[in-house]
């Protein structure tokens, strides 16, 4: 070999030396850069004619693609678990612990024991007094909840507003990012940190929405979706929100776009396309995605449950139970073959209750009052339930009940004859089939006069709570925040008592008939199960309901809890790993360091050598 290619091959040593310190300089002085990628020095073997020696071809950057693609999803789920933790961990607070001072189920408590000692003390003024502030207590409480659930859920509008603005200057950021990684002049230093900065945004956007990465061979990604939606790809999508304002109880999202009462997010493609992003199930993870959850099913599910307590506490206080009238056959001695009740006083939301047994299996059916068409379903206990409009008189509401009895569609049919007769329903069984007996539950309206029910949780402007269910909403929904106690008995504790006007004040029959109902009334929540899957259903007495709601919060929220601590565990392995793969081991820098020295000093030696070589070589021409 001459002293020519010792030499080029010498420079080439130290050009190699010269780039691969620039490097390591980088690796270095980024050792401790959140989302640096350490680099590594491309070198291959040149052949010529005469020698081998080492070139430069470029910088490898540390990236795995299925790494990244698996920590890119578990940043949006753990941001989805974070957020909704963070919101029910604050509910459940709001709520209290079982038996804590001013929890439901101990503000129930009171109100339960104010009532038996009124029972015992009907003429104590205290005693009534008690009984007032209680009941006040009970529903003052509600009102607060209800505010409280509210209150977060418009926290949640005014976060998704947030998030959104963030979005849109994150894929603007990231566009910008693909166009620079375009130009192909780009140097490989330059490229490199692009792609961190790439990589960074990617992160960013996942944690405000579940995305889809797609890395390109020329360095740019594609995003879209886990639904399949497209944000970037050559040019990026916009996100835009639309607030409601200020969120009520009534305030929820509905299918039919004209219906719906919260902030409209929606997504505009470059070729002007809009998507509804809610309505369309788009979003379904990151903080956005763990927000509409919480927004739209979670927190309104909360004050659906705070309603049914709402609801509950006024029926049990104002439901008159009317038994209905035996009809008897002309056998001797007579045989009960049925049950008659009129249908007067039963407001829209009242009912009947039926009971039949077929073939020995005993049944209840509940006949609702309400215009809503084709209403006919099986609750969570398994008890029928059949919508009938008794505003049409007697005689259509028998026509719509004869033919819900011979439908199969919620079970055998009853085989149960209903007749008009004289202003009342005759409910009557024949064969294998027996009416043992009908209840009518109307609402007491007023405070006396109406029986020993009182109406004193009441609705707003005073009016009585009927459940019914033709409003738009109907009236449960909301009722939580609008419950209070009945004017009239604020003004004269006495109403707690007097049944009819001037009985006497020892008279301790109407609170312990609402004794009775607090403690014997069956309820069920949540309407159709079919048509409200995924929702837990409330059914029991007033008690049950009250400790299923904290029962049901509190291991919801220790659900949340415990699987954000699962996701944020299993992120922060993924982000070890990547650590491993991806970040800078000064150890190991500085060991290469000093094998660049040593090749620096040994390719410096050679081209010292030649030098001397050359020059003695031209001074004996």
């Amino acid at each position: 070999m001459g002293l020519t290619t010792s030499l080029n091959n010498a420079v080439s040593g130290l050009h190699v030396n010269q780039d691969a310190l620039a490097v390591l300089s980088r690796n270095i002085s980024n050792a401790g850069t959140p989302g640096y990628h350490k680099q590594s020095l491309n070198i291959i073997d040149y052949n010529s004619a005469n020698s081998t020696y080492g070139r430069t071809a470029g910088i490898n950057r540390a990236f795995n693609t299925s790494l990244q693609t698996y920590y890119t999803r578990q940043v949006s789920d753990t941001a989805t678990s974070s957020v909704q933790a963070n919101y029910l961990d604050r509910l459940q607070g709001m709520m209290g612990k079982p038996g804590s001072a001013g929890s439901l189920d101990t503000l129930f408590g009171k109100l339960q024991n104010s009532l038996q000692t009124l029972a015992t003390s009907p003429d104590d003024y205290t005693a009534r007094g008690q009984a007032v502030q209680t009941a006040q207590d009970m529903a003052s409480n509600l009102n607060r909840l209800s505010a409280s659930v509210q209150d977060l859920r418009r926290e949640t509008e005014g976060q998704i507003a947030v998030d959104v603005e963030s979005l849109n200057g994150l894929m603007s950021s990231l566009q910008d990012v693909n166009s620079r990684l375009l130009d192909l002049g780009t140097g490989d230093a330059s490229r490199s940190a692009l792609m961190d900065q790439r990589d960074r945004l990617v992160s960013s956007v996942s944690e405000l929405i579940d995305v889809q990465a797609d890395y390109r061979p020329n360095g740019t990604v594609a995003l879209m979706t886990r639904s399949g939606v497209g944000l970037i790809d050559g040019a990026v999508s916009v996100f835009s929100f639309e607030s409601a304002g200020s969120l009520a109880a009534t305030s929820q999202f509905d299918t039919d776009p004209s219906k719906v009462k919260v902030g409209k997010l929606t997504l505009t493609t470059p070729s002007g396309l809009k998507v509804d992003l809610v309505e369309h199930s788009v979003i379904q993870g990151g903080e956005l995605g763990g927000l509409l959850t919480l927004r739209d099913k979670t927190l309104v599910e909360a004050q659906s449950q705070l309603d049914e307590i709402a609801g509950n506490l006024a029926q049990a206080f104002s439901t008159v139970q009317t038994p209905g009238t035996a009809i008897l056959n002309a056998s001797v001695p007579p045989a009960t073959i049925g049950y008659s009740s009129n249908t007067t006083n039963v407001a829209p939301g009242n009912d009947l209750m039926l009971k039949v047994k077929v073939n020995g299996v005993e049944q209840t059916v509940k006949i609702v009052n309400t215009t809503q068409p084709g209403m006919d379903y099986r609750d969570a206990s398994g008890n029928r339930v059949v919508g009938v409009n008794m505003a049409q008189g007697d005689a259509a509401v028998v026509s719509q009940l004869t033919a819900a009895f011979a439908s199969t569609a919620n079970g055998p049919a009853l085989g149960v004859t209903v007749v008009s007769n004289a202003g009342a329903l005759d409910f009557t069984g024949a064969g294998s089939t027996q009416v043992t007996g009908l209840t009518k539950r109307s609402t007491s309206t007023g405070l006396q006069g109406q029986g020993l029910a009182l109406n004193l949780f009441v609705d707003s402007d005073n009016g009585a709570f009927t459940n019914n269910l033709d409003g738009n909403p109907p009236q449960k929904v909301g009722f939580a925040a609008r419950i209070s106690i009945n004017n009239a008995v604020l003004a004269d504790n006495s109403l707690m008592v007097q049944a009819v006007p001037g009985q006497t004040l020892g008279d301790a029959a109407r609170p312990n008939m609402l004794i009775d109902q607090l403690n014997s009334m069956q309820f069920v929540g949540g309407g159709n199960p079919a048509a409200d899957k995924g929702q837990f259903q409330l059914s029991g007495k007033l008690g049950d309901v009250i400790s299923q709601v904290i029962g049901f919060q509190g291991s919801s929220t220790q659900k949340v809890l415990t699987q954000s601590s699962d996701r944020q565990l299993a992120l922060d392995t993924i982000i070890q790993q990547m650590d491993v793969e991806y970040g800078v081991n000064v150890d190991e820098e500085m060991a290469r360091l000093m094998d660049l020295q040593n090749s620096y000093s040994a390719n410096a030696q050679v081209v010292g050598v030649v030098k001397e070589l050359l020059t003695a070589l031209l001074n004996a021409v």
